[in-house]
């Protein structure tokens, strides 16, 4: 096995938690692989890289030599998690969950190795359940406890419903981990009454409690809200090469060095070496982004992929914008809304409602980067681009 210290400092690259650390320690020292599980309900067919931050985690642990076991929580699923949740959520049929299942077995090993990692599925021992055995896990557990859990408090003290089989939620998964004698349980740090529900149901049926590993919600390109295909906000693993990079591109510098961390494969070490030329000027910060953007395409998509998006980009974003194709230039009040800018001093749109639609659509770009936010505050430095679609294309003179 690998040297204890240089194993904490990949395992804690990162996490936000490590409930217990000196635990963790405890069962490294040990010298055996430990058994390493994070839960992914397939509520939705496709993964997208907030998802992976999870799955990168459990390469690393892979990398380290320990036992990586990916539960598709096909039977959890049909319930549906609560957590954040301000009403009861619509549970999926076993249809739809199988074939979201199917999915999520395809994209995991575009990033770990199929030969090193186990895939569960919940309904296994679930299924197998009767009435007296779901009612025994119940009586390990009190309701005092559940109403604890953040959501579960907001909703009981506003007299929101709250449905028993909710409840049911966090004891499967709880559950899961004393049927798989997990070692340390990965999630999102949403999940972190959940997890830590796994460690106490171990402790009742007699086991080792788990470590709990809780790793940051991943923003998207807002680079406020977590990533969400709700929120349209996400950059999906199996969107097209061109698509993903342009998204990437999209992020502000700040979000690149988050992503950096969590998503790369780069050392720590290369990473901060990048700041510093970043910083000291030697790097411009969009060569920095490019180089990630043309990792994680190529993780998805392969090399030549990835070659090909990142000069697609460059020749569509970075050598277009000429002084003939300037239809206006403009001077506005800063910052000023994007959909005011757009209707009231560019001519754009003929409203804010357009405006927005034009927005959510993809069709409006600041310096070569799509704008996703229908919030979004306009700060126009002198030579800042608007682009609305191919045509509408104008640029600031000064700030007033």
């Amino acid at each position: 096995m690998i040297d204890l210290d240089k194993q904490l400092a990949i395992i804690k690259r990162g996490a936000v938690d490590i409930l217990p650390e000196d635990e963790l320690i405890a069962k490294l020292k040990k010298g055996r692989p430990l058994r390493v599980k994070a839960g992914f309900d397939p509520t939705a067919p496709d993964l997208h890289l907030g998802h992976t931050v999870l799955i990168q985690k459990m390469k690393q642990f892979q990398e380290l030599g320990h036992e990586v076991i990916f539960l598709i929580g096909d039977f959890t699923g049909m319930i549906g998690d609560p957590t954040g949740k301000s009403e009861t959520r619509k549970q999926l049929t076993l249809e739809e969950v199988a074939e979201n299942a199917e999915t999520y077995k395809q994209q995991i090993f575009k990033i770990l190795d199929p030969q090193k990692t186990i895939v569960e599925f919940n309904h296994r021992w679930m299924e197998k359940m009767d009435a007296v055995s779901l009612i025994g896990i119940a009586a390990k557990y009190n309701v005092a406890r559940m109403l604890e859990r953040e959501d579960f408090k907001q909703r009981y003290q506003k007299q929101q419903s709250i449905s028993i089989h909710e409840f049911l939620y966090p004891l499967i998964q709880g559950y899961d981990s004393v049927v798989l004698k997990a070692d340390v349980e990965l999630g999102g740090t949403d999940q972190r009454f959940n997890l830590l529900v796994g460690r106490e149901l171990q402790r009742e049926f007699g086991q080792e409690a788990q470590v709990v590993l809780t790793m940051p919600l991943l923003e998207g390109l807002d680079g406020v809200q977590k990533m969400s295909k709700s929120l349209g906000n996400y950059i999906g693993i199996t969107e097209r090469p061109e698509e993903m990079f342009g998204k990437l591109m999209s992020i502000s510098d700040a979000l690149m060095w988050r992503y950096y961390e969590l998503l790369s494969d780069k050392g720590l070490d290369e990473i901060q070496a990048l700041g510093r030329n970043v910083e000291d000027g030697s790097l411009h910060p969009m060569e920095a982004k490019k180089d990630l953007g043309v990792e994680i395409v190529r993780r998805f998509h392969g090399a030549a992929a990835a070659t090909q998006a990142r000069e697609y980009f460059e020749a569509r974003h970075q050598k277009k914008a000429t002084p003939v194709e300037i239809s206006q230039h403009f001077a506005a009040p800063e910052p000023i809304w994007i959909c005011r800018l757009m209707v009231d001093v560019l001519k754009f749109a003929k409203s804010t409602s357009e405006a927005r639609r034009l927005i959510t659509q993809g069709a409006v770009k600041v310096d070569g980067k799509v704008v996703h936010d229908v919030n979004f505050q306009f700060h126009h430095p002198p030579n800042q681009v608007v682009e609305v679609g191919k045509n509408r294309i104008a640029q600031a003179e000064k700030i007033c």
